[in-house]
């Protein structure tokens, strides 16, 4: 069984979040470029990102749309931009702390489990040289700006920590954080939304879409087991300062359980992966750098 962290699994605190660094480190090899030395090579190719460097010749098999026409009016020699990927891409935290997120019956609630996962990604984006930002859904709280190296990952996790310390509110707008967001995510930035599958259902499709055209997206949804398979039981729970009785083995019920926490999920994830978002459903007690494996595989399929 899993230990019980500082924070009691009910607020996530500093202290674990610095101490993931080590097991991201150990785990996440830093990005190369296809020279072998970090960084990226410069290509004729423009893809997310890409800023142009230089121009040469052109050359046969070169992509006629990057004709460098000034250049190449100018010397009477056809010429061919060359483009090099952003050294310092933005990683983005967009943070949801609605109050359902306060609840766990396994090593701790929701809440701290997505600051755990926000704070492996961020070690990961540090790891990578990127720069790294986070925005709350709660517009009353002060942005976490980009900036690089520690110092950014210092500010990320400061404002993990303060934003899941308490739930806030139920009408809060994804949408709203992520338009937003837009001046920041530039094409080839990197945005990780930590919320629930309903706040991701709360999106119009077409956000995502538009979101996803320019913008890598991974949308980190954490799950209690209880939640997702319930035992065939009659259960106590406390409510409205009284006491109900649930038989979840009876068929009716059971289907408005599924409904409430097992649908929501499972839209979720059919509408935003078919609009290209990566969608990480990870449990309460999983480790938090395992879901780094799927958060990789994504940056090299970009790359």
């Amino acid at each position: 069984m899993a230990a019980v962290p500082a924070g009691g699994g009910v607020v996530p605190t500093l202290d674990e979040l610095l101490a993931l660094r080590a097991e991201v480190l150990a785990r996440v090899p830093a990005r190369r470029g296809r020279s072998g030395m970090s960084g990226t090579s410069l290509s004729p190719l423009r893809g997310r990102g890409m800023d142009y460097a230089e121009s040469r010749e052109y050359a046969a098999g070169d992509d006629a749309r990057h004709i460098d026409w000034r250049l190449t009016a100018r010397t009477g020699r056809p010429h061919t931009k060359l483009f090099q990927a952003e050294r310092e891409r933005l990683t983005l935290l967009v943070v949801d702390n609605a109050p359902s997120l306060f609840f766990g019956t396994r090593v701790r609630f929701k809440s701290v489990q997505l600051a755990r996962l926000g704070a492996a990604a961020a070690w990961s984006a540090l790891r990578d040289g990127d720069r790294l930002a986070a925005l709350s859904i709660d517009p009353l709280q002060a942005p976490a700006g980009p900036a690089g190296g520690m110092r950014g990952v210092l500010r990320v996790l400061d404002a993990l920590v303060r934003w899941y310390a308490t739930p806030g509110v139920d009408d809060a707008s994804l949408d709203a954080v992520l338009e937003r967001a837009r001046p920041w995510l530039r094409p080839g930035s990197r945005a990780v939304v930590l919320a629930t599958a309903e706040r991701l259902l709360d999106v119009p499709p077409a956000r995502w879409l538009a979101l996803a055209r320019h913008v890598e997206v991974h949308a980190v949804v954490a799950i209690d087991p209880f939640e997702q398979a319930p035992p065939h039981a009659r259960l106590p729970f406390a409510a409205g300062g009284g006491r109900i009785d649930l038989d979840l083995g009876a068929d009716g019920v059971r289907a408005r359980w599924n409904a409430r926490f097992q649908d929501p999920l499972a839209a979720a994830r059919e509408r935003l992966e078919a609009a290209g978002i990566h969608v990480h459903a990870v449990a309460v007690g999983a480790v938090a750098t395992d879901w780094l494996a799927g958060f990789r595989a994504a940056q090299s399929e970009v790359a």
